[in-house]
């Protein structure tokens, strides 16, 4: 049968107006479930269809910020004894990123339907990924919804942290570079030729630096500039279509993990995430095979969700979690004896939230020593790059002045 989207008012026990929407067959389905909740309809009509020309992606792209306030809202609604379908009801009329509201309104839909809150979500999966929909299972299935929702919440907001940081600390390197090129591409393109010509009306002869600035602008100037700017699309453009097949992504997180300094962010960023995802999951009540499996698919990179994936097939032949990890060459030596005797003791998962709240402090020591590095750097590429154009152009200008003398 057919369902119609209500809109709806009424009052709560304690006389409070609320409002929201509903999906029901009739008018009268609607005043009952709203008795069910204990509220008392006052006003239920039809909502009218609205017609809307969208234009670009159709909505505001729901952030992790969003998903996290959203969490932490309906985990504190459902503390405080509030049902699920009104929570959902609430939020998705309350909500201010439209696109986010639209999904939390079909949640509630299917929930209404007989779904599970942990099936309706799995509908959604660019909104709620692998981890959050088997957590919600968990938590339904434990009576402890609101728990995991705020364990949830809080995975979030810490990985969040770590994203921004790496984000923050790449943005300084990102404008020295961006400067960099710029002043050379005008040196090159402007100030160069105008001396060339001067050198040339004088006729004197140019030293070797000054011929090959000359030439290199010549180059710029002409359809070298653009067969570069070409040439440099077409290998990244190359490598991310290379990044898509399963070789060429494999071969490229490889060599990431290998590059100086950034190699080892990557490392303690991928044992950070597979720490206290795994450490969140077995919290929850989550198997560790299945535990193993979620944490692979978002570890973000190919080798390390290759070891994971090697590791949870051990782990179903019987062995225990340290021994493949230890095999696999992915995870510090320490990460896997502390796993090791979280295992021993059975206090594995907590064991698995310390080494996450350390190795969080380890990634904030990388980033920093990863923007210590870059910096100078970049600076000495700008100093060197820009003094070897204005050395280059000014000797046939001291030549000519010694000659004059």
């Amino acid at each position: 049968m057919a369902t119609t989207v209500f809109i709806w008012e009424g009052k709560t026990r304690q006389g409070v107006v609320q409002k929201g929407e509903l999906s029901a067959s009739n008018k009268e389905d609607v005043m009952a479930l709203l008795r069910k909740q204990n509220i008392l309809p006052i006003n239920v009509t039809v909502k009218p269809k609205e017609y809307k020309f969208a234009f670009g992606s159709g909505g505001p792209k729901i952030t992790d910020t969003n998903i996290v306030i959203f969490t932490r809202q309906l985990a504190t609604m459902i503390d405080a004894g509030l049902p699920l379908v009104q929570c959902l009801d609430i939020l998705g009329s309350q909500t201010e990123n439209t696109s986010l509201a639209k999904v939390v309104v079909q949640v509630r839909t299917d929930v209404e339907g007989g779904a599970t809150f942990a099936d309706a979500l799995k509908r959604h999966p660019k909104v709620f990924d692998n981890l959050y929909s088997n957590m919600v299972a968990a938590g339904e299935a434990g009576g402890i919804l609101d728990t995991i929702l705020q364990r949830l919440a809080s995975y979030m907001e810490k990985f969040a942290k770590i994203k921004k940081q790496i984000k923050g600390a790449m943005i300084y390197p990102s404008v020295i570079l961006f400067v960099a090129i710029s002043v050379v591409t005008l040196l090159m393109v402007i100030v160069v030729p105008m001396l060339a010509n001067i050198f040339s009306e004088a006729g004197q002869a140019l030293p070797l630096p000054t011929r090959i600035v000359v030439a290199f602008s010549n180059f710029l100037k002409g359809w070298g500039g653009l067969s570069l700017l070409i040439g440099i699309i077409g290998i990244v453009t190359g490598l991310k279509q290379w990044r898509k097949t399963e070789n060429g992504l494999r071969t490229q997180d490889a060599i990431a993990l290998k590059i100086p300094v950034m190699g080892s962010l990557i490392q303690r960023v991928s044992v950070a995430k597979f720490t206290r995802t795994l450490g969140t999951l077995m919290t929850s009540g989550v198997p560790i095979l299945e535990g193993l499996s979620i944490v692979a698919k978002t570890a973000g990179n190919k080798v390390v969700e290759e070891a994971i994936m090697a590791t949870r097939q051990a782990v179903s032949e019987g062995k225990t979690l340290a021994e493949p990890l230890s095999k696999s060459k992915v995870f510090p030596p320490m990460v896997v004896q502390m796993i090791s005797v979280g295992e021993a003791t059975g206090a594995l998962d907590n064991m698995l939230n310390k080494i996450a709240d350390f190795y969080d402090d380890e990634v904030d020591s990388a980033v920093g020593a990863m923007t210590a590095l870059l910096e100078p750097m970049l600076m000495i590429f700008l100093g060197v790059t820009v003094g070897f154009v204005i050395v280059a152009m000014y000797m046939p200008i001291f030549q000519m002045g010694s000659a004059v003398g």
